[in-house]
């Protein structure tokens, strides 16, 4: 979705459809065993919840309303590696939880196509509790 396309779903009359009955929050697991910096991880992370904000405009746009009319809660939390966040993605599809993946171009610290971040969500946060509940806040 381009960014003109993004302005006017956000600016569109209200969606209808099913909205969430409850909170909803977005989940940004952090691939820790890549040792990134503090500013690698914001960018990241950054781009996590781009990407995630226009994947939920596409495909879920009552939740991405409902999240953003809410204050957009977002919470960063400790992956172990690649294979944790492939686990975590595929217990989220499971439960029907809008997953999105940041990859890494490789300009800087780490190598091109690192799986650096998974975003779960904007989702019910009953939702996400099973899937992401155990991890360490970052």
């Amino acid at each position: 979705m381009g960014l003109r396309s993004f302005i006017h779903s956000m600016t569109a009359p209200r969606t209808q459809g099913n909205a969430p009955e409850e909170e909803v929050k977005m989940v940004l697991v952090v691939n820790h065993g890549l040792k990134m910096g503090k500013g690698k991880i914001a960018a990241q992370v950054g781009h996590g919840a781009v990407i995630a904000t226009m994947k939920a405009g596409k495909e879920r746009p009552a939740y991405l309303e409902s999240w953003l009319s809410s204050g957009q809660k977002k919470i960063c939390v400790k992956g172990t590696d690649a294979a944790h966040l492939e686990r975590l993605e595929q217990e989220a599809k499971e439960l029907n939880i809008l997953t999105a993946r940041v990859h890494d171009a490789g300009h800087t610290q780490i190598p091109s196509g690192s799986f650096t971040i998974l975003v779960l969500g904007p989702a019910e946060e009953a939702k996400l509790e099973p899937v992401t509940g155990a991890l360490k806040l970052l």
